[in-house]
């Protein structure tokens, strides 16, 4: 059995995907739920519409996003009672995330029984990072007590990326050293070093790293200490602030790059500096990276962003051709797979991510297919 549905339980929604192998037969996302005029009154309403509109015969299973996995998880794990427990346990680390995917976790299991339930999670491919690389300089018995570290996110698109990227060259996995870039509303870099990641930009949550479309990205703590003792605000407050009204929101009132680039081309100066910002960040860690893994073999940008704005990548990668990083001009302004010039030490590709392939594969994985 080659049947696998995929199911990302937000606090909102359920999206959904049905594959057979690599195939795709159906796919959909139910909104609002809760929510007067929504699809759906709750969680368990939403999935049992899918479950009737769905041939699910032949169910190999159904693999659960789950975007925080702990220290406890660091592979696609079959879900039973204990499982659930420890994600239960770590929901104070993703208190926005994973109650939505324990939801769609416990009905699933109600309405599927027979059906194995496997967790995918966000921060498994993280687990690979060093200690060095998780290790933050505080107080270690703090640290150890509240599992404070770096966790990272997005691991099921680094690692999808990071083996087409592989596979675009020619080269085997384990010996292609990939920079990942993920540049959606939100973002991440990540370092992969013969398919392992080795670095990566989120932190203890999804905040940390590269600028986003609601989110700041890394800030200096003391910002937080300031505006609180300071400027008299609660420490809910500037999480909101800095979780949902940051990144290129709060510098633009916008948080699709899209209408900032538009902004951008009429002359806008919040929209440039914003734009300028954005990309200096990336670059930033593109450099870091550089020194990380020692040899690149590539850089893939991909999600909508990297998949679609040739001027973020331009601005991000160029003048660094002293690094063997050259793009193509007319590649790059075409979204082809492969923008750097022939003449580039290092590749530069676009990759589109599919993270819920991803996750297919990776619960057939957990079932021994």
């Amino acid at each position: 059995m080659s049947r696998v549905l995929v199911l990302n339980s937000g606090s909102s929604s359920v999206k959904y995907r049905l594959f057979d192998g690599a195939s795709t037969v159906a796919k959909g996302l139910i909104e609002r739920i809760g929510e007067q005029g929504g699809d759906a009154p709750d969680h368990r309403a939403a999935l049992q519409r899918i479950m009737d509109e769905l041939d699910l015969d032949d169910l190999a299973a159904v693999g659960h996003r789950v975007v925080h996995g702990g220290p406890a998880f660091t592979t696609a794990t079959l879900i039973d009672d204990d499982v659930v427990a420890q994600i239960e346990a770590v929901v104070p680390l993703a208190p926005l995330h994973n109650p939505a995917a324990l939801s769609g976790i416990a009905v699933a299991r109600k309405l599927l029984p027979s059906v194995p339930q496997v967790a995918v999670f966000d921060t498994a491919f993280h687990a690979t990072i060093p200690p060095e690389g998780v290790t933050w300089a505080i107080d270690a018995s703090l640290a150890q007590r509240w599992q404070i570290r770096r966790y990272g996110f997005h691991g099921t698109s680094h690692a999808y990326v990071s083996r087409r990227t592989a596979a675009l060259l020619g080269r085997p996995v384990d010996d292609t050293n990939v920079i990942t870039l993920h540049l959606g509303n939100g973002a991440s870099a990540c370092a992969v070093a013969g398919g392992r990641s080795v670095a990566t930009t989120m932190g203890l949550s999804p905040q940390g790293g590269l600028v986003m479309g609601t989110r700041s990205g890394d800030v200096d703590p003391t910002v937080v200490f300031h505006l609180h003792r300071v400027a008299g605000l609660p420490i809910d407050e500037i999480e909101n602030s800095l979780t949902r009204h940051a990144g290129l929101l709060g510098l633009t009132g916008e948080n699709d790059l899209r209408a900032v680039l538009h902004r951008r081309a009429a002359g806008d100066p919040a929209a440039t500096l914003a734009f300028d910002v954005y990309c200096r960040r990336i670059r930033e860690y593109v450099g870091a990276y550089l020194a990380v893994l020692g040899r690149v073999d590539a850089i893939t940008f991909t999600a909508g962003v990297g998949e679609n704005a040739p001027a973020v990548r331009a601005a991000s990668l160029g003048g660094l051709e002293s690094l063997g990083i050259v793009l193509d001009p007319a590649l790059n302004a075409a979204n082809e797979e492969r923008i750097s010039s022939d003449d580039s030490r290092i590749a530069v590709c676009v990759v589109p991510t599919d993270e819920e392939l991803e996750i297919a594969d990776q619960a057939r994985g957990a079932l021994g297919q």
